[in-house]
């Protein structure tokens, strides 16, 4: 097994923590997945260039040797290029896995970005499970998102249209990214939610006031995407640090040089307490996610197999409560310098 960089008498720890890969239930249906998910867009997009193909192949599954069971991606990630790869790394180790993708967006090559249009009419969602499946090259969708909630769509045809899906045998089961409380519950009546996926982090904590109230109520499962701030949580990032032109992050406003060097006042936080732990900041930041709420499963993104080892490593990390009560005040106590999104990006969002 390889070991963490740079985590010299670390790795011992971490190789014991890799052998105790824990499991969660989302939502009421029994649905269990690994403690950590891993989230497959950067392998494909808006961190710098696509990584290569046999690499990520690998590394996919690699994450299956490790204990990862949970898999996200989605149609517009490549757009289509992360489904075929997720589907070729891992179509024959099916059985043992849950593949989340979505749908919600009108891929429009003249549009720029070119799927920033959306689209969740019936018809369209009935066209993007058959295609999903081809390129997954499975015979059913364990988990198909609606990936942004669509204005013009009422969010019952939706929910209908995925409950026909899931009657014909295309899908397991229904969920929602990025949707506000009350869209939950409406779309909750139609067709059972199994789980809602939006941006949960110590520097993102928007869900907290009424979603997760509400996910517990319903027994809905809650998938924290971006859980790792963008990268920023793990402390690998500072105001000197040049992302490729092609980056997401460098149209994000707490991205910004000065946001940066602001916002390490979490960085520093993070790290003390991982100091505590014999952990890194990642590490802190995921194990503080899944202190939470036990049907909460962070899906952390990487193109490397160190930090793939690092963040499920984070699932044995056992924090006390004083602990993450603290941490949860002390990091609320920062103000965080910059929005999560540029305008544009962030009217998508359905909260």
């Amino acid at each position: 097994m390889q070991p963490l960089v740079a985590t010299g008498s670390r790795s011992s720890l971490l190789t014991l923590r890799l052998r105790r890969m824990q499991t969660r239930t989302l939502g009421s249906g029994g649905l269990t997945v690994s403690a950590v998910g891993l989230g497959c867009m950067g392998m494909s997009q808006s961190y710098g260039p696509a990584g290569n193909r046999r690499g990520l192949g690998a590394l996919l599954r690699g994450a299956v040797d490790l204990g990862v069971t949970f898999f996200d991606t989605a149609e517009v990630y490549g757009p289509y290029t992360n489904e075929n790869l997720v589907g070729n790394a891992l179509s024959r180790l099916r059985d043992r896995l849950v593949i989340a993708t979505k749908f919600g967006f009108k891929l429009e090559p003249s549009a720029t970005p070119p799927f920033l249009t959306l689209d969740s009419r019936p018809e369209t969602i009935r066209r993007v499970a058959d295609d999903c499946l081809k390129r997954l090259r499975i015979d059913v969708i364990d988990l198909f998102y609606q990936h942004r909630v669509d204005p013009n769509v009422p969010i019952e045809d939706v929910a209908g249209a995925v409950g026909n899906l899931i009657s014909a045998g295309k899908v397991r089961h229904f969920r929602l990214s990025e949707a506000s409380a009350a869209t939950v519950r409406r779309a909750h009546r139609v067709q059972p939610v199994t789980a809602v996926q939006s941006e949960y982090s110590l520097w993102w904590r928007q869900p907290e006031t009424d979603l997760l109230p509400t996910l517990e109520e319903l027994g809905i499962g809650f998938v924290p995407y971006s859980p790792l701030g963008k990268g920023f949580l793990t402390g690998t990032i500072d105001q000197h640090t040049v992302f490729d032109r092609s980056d997401l992050r460098n149209q994000i406003p707490r991205f910004a040089p000065s946001a940066r060097q602001t916002n390490a006042a979490i960085v520093s936080l993070l790290r003390d307490i991982a100091r505590e732990h014999d952990a890194t900041p990642g590490q802190i930041a995921l194990a503080w996610l899944l202190a939470q709420k036990p049907w909460i499963v962070p899906i952390p993104g990487t193109r490397k197999r160190e930090r793939l080892v690092e963040n499920i490593g984070a699932a044995s990390i056992q924090l006390t409560p004083m602990t993450v009560e603290a941490l949860g005040s002390a990091a609320a106590e920062i103000s965080i310098d910059g929005a999560r999104y540029p305008d544009e990006m962030e009217r998508l969002s359905g909260l």
